[in-house]
């Protein structure tokens, strides 16, 4: 399409409808309640098709960013229809391609019809792209189209706001906002899925019916005689094009960055999907207000104070306690986005270009969602995209009054020279932490003092736009390449790496969860550690019961470095289940970790979703380990009561079901305990402490749950020490594949 193709519709002159004075009182409000309808609508159904799918590709966080993907795809390919109609139809006839494809949509609900799981070995992420397409690709198409079609509808009319009609856009993105936080504090915690897709169709008819009100109202109004025409609008240049792309590109790309991070380190749920996706809409709310709360100065001159401590978190996480760690993300994300929106804000065009200014606003979602969700993953091996675009957003702030002059080449140069000026504190602090090594003194203050040195040179450039992110730049290179490492790979399901310790153990990182460990010291080489040590909770299971009988089979969802494996004697058969195949070949990297090599028993490696590929399975297991982490937190459709009866059918009569449920910041026992309690089941825990001289040799903290079909089959287990029955909590709702509540587990305490 050339330029001057795009700016026909824009050249054309146009005349205000003219309205009766009741048509002019009901105006607002219905094109403001058609507006708000049709946001909420996008908004509400992301996190729940996003819950529908998550079995589907074994509750990974990658779920998340893909469908982003697919969501900012489909918005731009809304305003796409909408530019283009309104182009080739006019303004005012644009209702002969509206109405039908609103029509058409009906034919589709419910939505979430036509959901099926990836093959094994497929490529998931271009799998979940056509699920999501089929099962509810029409529905959202078309209400992605409301808001720049009824904004333009509304600049044709002449009310006195329809000059300007961006403020409508701010109160979609309200409707947006509050469709998001009700899905998990009023949707999810209370409807089931089924429930919330006839809940969606309900708000999809209200929605077309507002529809056809606006349309009514402009099509019974006759052209005004009194009014004066429009001016047709001024050209368009390509580099302004390419700068809306661009600023439109870096808080998409943020929002995905951030929900990495904090799905990662907590859970793969819609809930906590939302955070930042609520904080994104707000910045639009904020920038598009007629009168902002908070200016583009103000967040440009906050926003250094915030990505200074927020880089140290990316490189140590646990600097800082869960709840302050999420909270400084997310206050990032809204500065950011307040930042770059209220640029864009202060550019937007006349109302002829409306629908071309959000047509480029989609496209600058969609490259940062394919930058994120597709690129991201195969240029590197951990969330570098994070940090680089936060370097994009540093850059984007505005100069000084003072020095807003046009930059010199000495200026340029000086910014990057100086750049490296808060690698110098870095450096001091290292050289320090040296010397304490060799002294045999340090310990935490180490960390703490090359932190603070990092911080206060890194500062030193807060007020210079360019020298402050080139600076930021470069102490992130050089702090994360200060962290060593065995193997570093990314994969759909997340970034995995192996490090060795001070004492030579081996140990495997997804994020910043330890999925296990082993030691390379003679005669330690074969021992289970950190959560699966022989004196810990799931050494208490095959010690009590391979006592009498030894089990013949045992199956484990969630491979890590084969931990379990170690446990194997001679006429033994385990079977893996594990969804990354990467998992797999770490695992069996005898340079990494020995023990599927070192086993005694039969090892059967299976690649895919553990419960999907268990029931595919010939079962007969005595003992059956659900250890399938998802970050930090096992995916919620392996807690089912449908999961469990799945476990179940595969088991022996006096099999046992192992659920290891350590986590950070979820609570998981009572879960899995409404579970058992609606099937009947007699359930005991043991929280598995540790002792510093255990710690110390490799033991791990660990919590496991143990399901028998009898409180019998439980005593061997329930006379040990630490052991009990796992106690209920009153009125809990079982989980089931078409309800979850991640709100009432979370543990805000730590």
């Amino acid at each position: 399409m050339t330029a001057s193709g795009v700016e026909l519709a824009a050249e054309r002159t146009e005349r205000p409808v003219s309205l009766g004075r009741w048509e002019q009182l009901a105006l607002l409000p219905v094109f403001t309640a058609a507006i708000f309808v049709g946001a909420a609508l996008v908004f509400g159904i992301q996190p729940m098709a996003a819950r529908m799918v998550l079995p589907l590709f074994g509750g990974s966080q990658a779920v998340w960013t893909t469908s982003m993907l697919f969501f900012q795809a489909v918005l731009l390919a809304g305003y796409g229809f909408a530019h283009l109609s309104n182009r080739w139809l006019g303004p005012g006839r644009q209702w002969i391609a509206q109405v039908p494809a609103l029509l058409i949509a009906l034919a589709t609900l419910p939505i979430g019809q036509h959901l099926t799981a990836p093959p094994a070995g497929g490529a998931p992420a271009i799998w979940l792209l056509g699920v999501l397409a089929v099962s509810i690709g029409a529905p959202f198409f078309v209400v992605t189209t409301a808001s720049p079609v009824l904004q333009r509808w509304f600049s044709l009319t002449n009310h006195r706001a329809a000059r300007d009609p961006y403020f409508l856009y701010a109160a979609g993105n309200v409707g947006s906002l509050l469709a998001l936080i009700a899905y998990p504090l009023v949707v999810e915690p209370r409807l089931t899925l089924a429930d919330q897709a006839r809940l969606w169709s309900l708000g999809y008819l209200a929605f077309v019916a507002l529809m056809l009100v606006c349309l009514v109202v402009l099509r019974k109004s006759a052209p005004g005689s009194s009014a004066q025409p429009r001016a047709a609008a001024a050209p368009l240049a390509w580099r302004v094009r390419l700068r809306w792309i661009l600023m439109a590109f870096v808080p998409s790309s943020l929002m995905l960055g951030a929900t990495t991070y904090i799905s990662t380190d907590i859970a793969s749920a819609p809930l906590l999907w939302v955070a930042p996706l609520a904080i994104y809409l707000i910045t639009f709310i904020v920038a598009f207000a007629r009168r902002p709360p908070v200016t583009v100065r103000l967040a440009s001159l906050v926003l250094p104070f915030l990505t200074t401590p927020l880089l140290l978190t990316l490189l140590s996480p646990a600097i800082l306690p869960m709840p302050a760690a999420l909270a400084l993300h997310l206050v990032t994300l809204l500065c950011a986005g307040i930042l770059v929106h209220g640029r864009l804000a202060k550019e937007r065009p006349e109302p002829a270009r409306l629908t071309e200014f959000y047509v480029l606003l989609s496209v600058g979602g969609v490259l940062g969602g394919v930058f994120n969700a597709l690129l991201a993953p195969v240029l590197f091996d951990s969330v570098l995209e994070y940090p680089l675009v936060l370097v994009l957003a540093l850059l984007l702030r505005p100069a000084r009054e003072r020095a807003a002059r046009p930059a010199t080449v000495l200026g340029r140069t000086a910014d990057i020279l100086l750049a490296p000026v808060p690698l110098l504190g870095c450096l001091i602090g290292l050289a320090l932490v040296a010397g304490d090594a060799e002294s045999g003194s340090g310990g935490s203050t180490d960390l703490k003092l090359i932190l603070i040195l990092s911080v206060a040179s890194l500062l030193i450039f807060a007020l210079r736009p360019r020298r402050y992110a080139f600076a930021f730049a470069a102490l992130g290179a050089l702090l994360a390449l200060a962290q060593p490492g065995l193997h570093a790979e990314r994969t759909f399901f997340g970034v995995l790496h192996v490090s060795e310790t001070d004492s030579g153990e081996h140990v495997l990182t997804h994020g910043t969860t330890l999925h296990g460990r082993q030691s390379f010291e003679p005669g330690r080489t074969g021992e289970p550690l950190s959560y699966y040590a022989r004196t810990g909770p799931i050494g208490d299971v095959f010690d009590a019961y391979q006592r009498e009988a030894q089990f013949r089979r045992v199956g484990v969802i969630g491979l890590g470095v084969g931990s379990l494996a170690a446990y194997g004697r001679p006429g033994q058969s385990f079977a893996f289940y594990e969804i990354d195949p990467a998992v797999i070949e770490i695992a069996s990297d005898p340079r990494l970790f020995t023990f599927l090599r070192d086993t005694r028993a039969k090892v059967e490696l299976v690649v895919g979703d553990g419960r999907r590929s268990l029931a595919g399975s010939a079962g007969g297991d005595d003992l059956l380990v659900v250890d399938a982490f998802s970050s930090d937190a096992i995916p919620v459709h392996l807690l089912t009561r449908e999961a469990v009866e799945l476990y179940l059918a595969k088991l022996r009569p006096q099999g046992l079901v192992a659920f290891h449920v350590s986590n950070r910041h979820l609570r998981l026992a009572p879960v899995v305990g409404a579970v058992a309690e609606s099937l009947g089941l007699a359930a005991a825990e043991r929280l598995g402490t540790v002792s510093r001289r255990e710690f110390e040799a490799g033991k791990t903290p660990s919590h496991w749950i143990v399901l028998a079909r009898t409180q019998a089959r439980l005593d061997h287990l329930i006379d040990r020490e630490g052991w009990r029955p796992l106690r209920t909590s009153p009125g809990s709702r079982a989980w089931t594949d078409d309800f979850s509540n991640i709100l009432s587990v979370i543990d805000w305490s730590r």
